[in-house]
């Protein structure tokens, strides 16, 4: 009978030891497929990014156009006041005021832009860190479970 037990014993043992492998292997083939998922979500970041700042290089270079149509707007008040016509004087207004107006919008919707692409940038810079880590943690189990 002890022989028996001595042999169940071995058995669950290899067996268990067989086990606790085949699923550490499978668990890390599972970490291996999110380290590429995290890569790939971090690439895409990377290029939304990238994206993100041309629009905002093109919102900079809209706001100086219609910065010099201000001023355009402004001498054009001006000559309308010198001119003396009333109708050329409000027409100038008008102008001026909505061109002020437009200004006013395109620099309220580049500072959101901004800030959206500043939260942007700091999300990927997390998302680096923890690819980091992760990658740290894999290589530690990975070097655990070959008893190194």
């Amino acid at each position: 009978m002890s022989r028996h037990s001595r042999w169940m014993g071995r058995v669950l043992a290899v067996t268990a030891a067989g086990l606790t492998m085949g699923l550490l292997g499978t668990a890390a083939a599972q970490d291996v497929q999110e380290l590429r998922r995290d890569r790939r979500e971090i690439r895409r970041d990377t290029r939304e990014i990238r994206e993100d700042r041309r629009e905002l290089r093109g919102d900079t270079r809209e706001i100086h156009r219609d910065r010099r149509e201000l001023r355009g707007d402004r001498r054009d008040l001006r000559a309308a006041y010198r001119s003396g016509d009333p109708q050329a004087v409000r027409q100038a207004r008008q102008e001026l005021r909505g061109d002020r107006r437009e200004l006013r919008a395109d620099v309220r919707d580049r500072r959101q832009d901004r800030r959206e692409l500043w939260a942007d940038r700091q999300d990927r810079r997390h998302d680096v860190r923890d690819l980091r880590l992760d990658r740290r943690e894999l290589r530690r189990d990975v070097a655990d479970r070959r008893g190194r």
